[in-house]
């Protein structure tokens, strides 16, 4: 049965990317964040089509299971990810994000998703615009904006895009709709509270965790006090 984490619909969690890790060094990399508050790790699986880079693959996802209890969330960026879902499943992925630019049929890619038992994530690249994920709400458990372009990591987040995560923040509460509102790219912990006041929930974070002086540990307790300063109270 795949692990389950508190949804987080409204408050902050931290996501740490794998993709800043030491890739020599993944076992100890995700050891590394026992007891430091991080809610789940987010997996970049790249196909050098979709994205220009290429990066893990189910062989990395059953290594890393045995690593931690952590669940792990897998970030499709490649082409035809319906292809895949039953694969990425059977080897660990506790929930899995596609691309609306990769699947011309999402709703359906969403529905198969769940149908696995993952949760079921939309993302949208930088030069999408928000509203294609409005019609697919009750479809996502969590909803995914990219704050720079994909493929690599340590990029500088785009202030622009922030702005898209306002705009999808007042749809998902409009239509009350229990969806994490997710940002991945860029954020550090001087710009996690804008984050936060911006909308988003779930702060994915590679550099700014995985390349903290003091650790991986303590990148993400400095990224969820940062980010807690811009989150509205808790309900």
């Amino acid at each position: 049965m795949p692990r389950t984490w508190p949804r987080c619909t409204r408050g902050i969690a931290v996501a740490p990317s794998l993709l800043a890790a030491d890739f020599g060094h993944l076992a100890e990399a995700v050891r590394a964040l026992e007891g430091s508050g991080a809610d789940r790790l987010h997996i970049d699986v790249m196909d050098g089509d979709f994205v220009p880079n290429f990066t893990f693959g189910t062989d990395t996802l059953r290594a890393l299971r045995t690593e931690t209890e952590l669940p792990f969330e897998v970030h499709l960026m490649i082409r035809e990810p319906e292809r895949h879902l039953a694969t990425f499943a059977g080897a660990g992925a506790d929930a899995m994000t596609v691309h609306w630019e990769a699947c011309p049929h999402l709703h359906r890619t969403l529905q198969r998703i769940r149908e696995l038992g993952c949760r079921a994530g939309g993302a949208v690249n930088v030069s999408t615009p928000v509203s294609v994920l409005y019609d697919i709400l009750d479809s996502l458990d969590l909803a995914l904006v990219m704050t720079v372009d994909p493929g690599f990591g340590g990029q500088s987040l785009i202030p622009r895009t922030l702005v898209k995560v306002a705009q999808l923040r007042r749809e998902i509460d409009a239509q009350g709709a229990a969806v994490e509102l997710e940002i991945d790219g860029g954020v550090e912990g001087h710009n996690a509270a804008e984050c936060a006041r911006a909308g988003a929930t779930v702060l994915v974070a590679g550099t700014s965790v995985f390349h903290h002086p003091e650790g991986p540990a303590e990148g993400v307790r400095r990224l969820l006090g940062a980010g807690a300063r811009g989150a509205p109270p808790t309900p």
